[in-house]
């Protein structure tokens, strides 16, 4: 049987005892797991753990850490989402994790307006986090996203890092082949970053397009048939972790790797 996994809220090292919350504890006690038994940790950060539960109660659990590592961080790809349906964005929260994304930032489009019950707000970005931490320690991966509070477009583009950027839109270039190509002038020492922009339900309006091109999004398509927003992000997130699992590829040594 596979060990499980917890999420702890803060950074730890060899030989600590740690207190995970009352939802490890509650998890914990479903799975039957008495003192003494091995667990794996995780701090979203890039470190991973292995370790012994000491004490479980009813509102937390200690766990001694046996062991710890580190893991690098992957090449940064962050993703633009539209402020939504509450029920969507949460789904969208987990595979975003599963597929390895950097941050998480909701943008509130003139066409997000018309959706009732939307996902936003300082209570609904604490159960975005604790959606991804259940998906990373469903996934096994190390590094959670970084969850940006909701935002106007214009502070959205001001916040996106250099490097590459795309927005998916149905009137691009395909995805692929566009990303493939950008990556392949991009530096040789590095995957540069990678910034996606999905648009709402009911697309995007002019304007918005109009910005997001003056600001070096170039526009790429996913295929000819209109995707829900939610498809279209885990669709277009899968892309470029193959692209870059790709150009890793062609630019691994002998004997060598460079992060994907």
């Amino acid at each position: 049987m596979s060990v499980p996994t917890f999420v702890c809220a803060e950074p730890f090292e060899a030989g600590q005892t740690i207190t995970l919350g009352e939802d490890a504890a509650h998890h914990m006690r479903v799975l039957r797991i008495d003192a003494g038994q091995p667990v794996r940790l995780l701090d979203g950060q890039g470190g991973t753990g292995e370790g012994t539960l000491v004490r479980l109660a009813k509102r937390n659990a200690s766990v001694h850490v046996d062991r710890a590592a580190r893991v690098d961080p992957p090449a940064a790809v962050h993703l633009i989402v539209p402020i939504a349906d509450r029920d969507r964005m949460l789904w969208l929260a987990e595979k975003a994790t599963e597929l390895v994304t950097t941050s998480w930032r909701p943008v509130l489009w003139k066409r997000s307006r018309s959706v009732s019950p939307r996902g936003e707000g300082p209570v609904f970005q604490q159960k975005i986090a604790a959606r991804m931490a259940s998906a990373l320690e469903q996934s096994r991966g190390a590094w959670l996203p970084t969850v940006y509070p909701d935002a106007t477009l214009e502070r959205a583009i001001a916040a996106a890092p250099d490097g590459v950027r795309f927005v998916l839109d149905g009137a691009g270039a395909p995805f692929a082949r566009a990303l493939s190509a950008a990556l392949a002038t991009s530096s040789a020492g590095g995957v540069p970053a990678i910034t996606i922009a999905v648009g709402p339900e009911g697309g995007f309006e002019e304007g918005e397009l109009a910005q997001l091109g003056e600001a070096g999004f170039r526009a790429a398509s996913l295929g000819q048939t209109v995707l829900r927003f939610e498809t279209a992000a885990v669709a277009g997130l899968s892309v470029v972790r193959t692209a870059i699992d790709a150009l890793g590829r062609a630019r691994q040594p002998e004997g060598g790797a460079i992060d994907g």
